[in-house]
């Protein structure tokens, strides 16, 4: 009971702040998750809960969504999931962690010190930063960097930078999902887990995007640049 008690608290809060962000669920749960019961148990479960959080946030900024901005991330993923699934055969995953850690917490100590106009990067870097995302996430599991760095890089409205991540991390998540389905990852204690969790999960990410509409667009990256600097900081120390 008490685990399932702090499961419920966990995401919650992992709610809370992907419904504010549109990220980061997955960077708070399951680190803590992992503190209560075993890793393969707490990711499939994470992901699980990640999943309906991005879908329940995505039918609340649909109307946000454009296709556009999602399709170049989501299909330069796709080959990027294939390096880093070579990568992570040849190449020391530590040093990938260690490498992005710092880059994370530089490129954001640098934007939250400084205020540089948006660059308006052109849609190749879309597929670039889908490549990247792709590849980590299959070496290293931390793949959202890439693409957050380059939504919040745009000139795009404060939803419109929300609708995007979310959509392009919904379609991940249903893929990893399908994945984890297929192979066993699963299992009949997970899926009841899940059930027992799922409206605490709800519960945080209309919270969370209710706080979200208090914040203007100055606020919200800074909250999303604090975010990447502990997310430096937990790829620096794993």
């Amino acid at each position: 009971m008490i685990v399932l008690a702090l499961s419920c608290l966990i995401f919650f809060v992992s709610g809370l702040i992907q419904g504010l962000t549109g990220f980061g669920g997955g960077l708070v749960a399951i680190p803590l998750l992992c503190l209560i019961m075993d890793a393969k148990l707490a990711v499939p479960l994470a992901i699980l809960n990640g999943t309906i959080i991005a879908t329940s946030m995505t039918i609340g900024l649909r109307r946000t969504m454009e296709r556009r901005k999602i399709l170049p991330m989501l299909i330069g993923s796709l080959p990027g999931v294939l390096a880093g699934t070579f990568l992570l055969k040849v190449a020391d995953p530590v040093g990938i962690n260690r490498a992005m850690g710092i880059m994370l917490i530089a490129i954001s100590a640098i934007n939250l010190t400084f205020k540089p106009r948006p660059l308006n990067p052109h849609v190749f870097w879309g597929y670039t930063a889908g490549f990247f995302s792709g590849a980590i996430s299959a070496s290293v599991g931390a793949g959202g960097p890439p693409v957050i760095l380059y939504a919040t890089s745009t000139d795009w409205k404060k939803n419109e930078i929300k609708a995007t991540l979310t959509g392009f991390f919904m379609l991940n998540s249903y893929i990893t999902v399908a994945v984890h389905a297929f192979s066993g990852v699963i299992t009949r204690d997970i899926l009841i887990s899940f059930a027992l969790t799922l409206g605490f999960v709800l519960l945080g990410t209309q919270a969370g995007s209710a706080l979200s509409g208090r914040i203007n667009r100055q606020g919200y990256l800074q909250i999303i640049y604090l975010l990447l600097i502990v997310l430096g900081a937990v790829m620096l120390i794993r």
